[in-house]
Formats: C-alpha cells, structure tokens, sequence
C-alpha cells in the first residue's frame, strides 16, 4: 500500500513546452510545427530542472532561470540551437502558428455533425459553414 505522505508520495507530475520547428522527413512530406512538452525534474529556489531528451537509460537534462520563468512565462537558453524543441521553454504550452489547417473533407463532417437534424445547435452548425466556406473559398484562389 502506498504511502499518502513521505518519500513514497507519488508528486503530481508537471511540464514545460517547447516547439518543435517544422520540418521534412524523409519522404520529404513536410511535417508542421508541434508543442512538446518536458517533464519537470526538480524544482530549487534558482532553478527548474527539466528532462530534455531521454532514450531509454540516456537522459540529457537542462536547467532554465526560475524567476525568469515565473515572471516572464518563458525563457530561451543562450546555448541552444535553432533546430532544438527546447530553446525556449514555456510555462504553459503555446500557440503554434500558423495554425494547423483541416481539409475540406474533416470540415464538411464537421459541418454534417453540427446540423440541428443531427442533434448539433443552429449556432454551432452556422459556425462550421462559415470555416467550410472560408476554406473553400482558399482552395478554390
């Protein structure tokens, strides 16, 4: 049975974000950019630790400003480089942008599930047909 208090106590687990810059793979399809999170390692009175990396038993773990974090919500490490998920780490995950564009196929379902015969409201299928159009109206220019 485990322990509600002392060294067993499981500590609710928390994160900083990152982005992930878009890339290519290697089908050469272009994969857009993503929120990682990093699990926290530890937290002292100057410092958050997080891991950045882990493969298996191989851990690379960093280190950012706490006060920057906590006044500023961010902080971009002076050592990292363009391509690393983790050069600027944030306190609550970020908006990417731009943001992720659905196909017309996802956005004319979503309009179909949102029909007030469906069981969807007036308002929220009205929604959906105005991102349907917009994104029509794109594809077709």
């Amino acid at each position: 049975m485990l322990s509600e208090t002392g060294p067993t106590a499981l500590a609710p687990v928390e994160f900083l974000y990152g982005v992930q810059p878009g890339r290519y793979d290697v089908n050469d399809d272009w994969q857009p950019a993503e929120v990682v999170a990093f699990r926290i390692w530890k937290k002292t009175p100057r410092r958050v630790y997080y891991v950045a990396r882990e493969w298996g038993v191989d851990r690379t773990v960093r280190f950012v400003d706490r006060h920057r974090l906590e006044t500023d919500g961010e902080v971009t490490r002076r050592s990292g480089q363009w391509w690393e998920p983790d050069l600027t780490v944030y306190a609550q995950p970020p908006q990417v942008w731009p943001p992720v564009e659905r196909d017309l196929a996802a956005l004319k379902a979503e309009m179909a599930a949102a029909h007030p015969d469906r069981g969807g409201s007036d308002e929220a299928f009205i929604a959906a047909r105005q991102r349907y159009e917009k994104a029509r109206s794109r594809e077709a220019a």
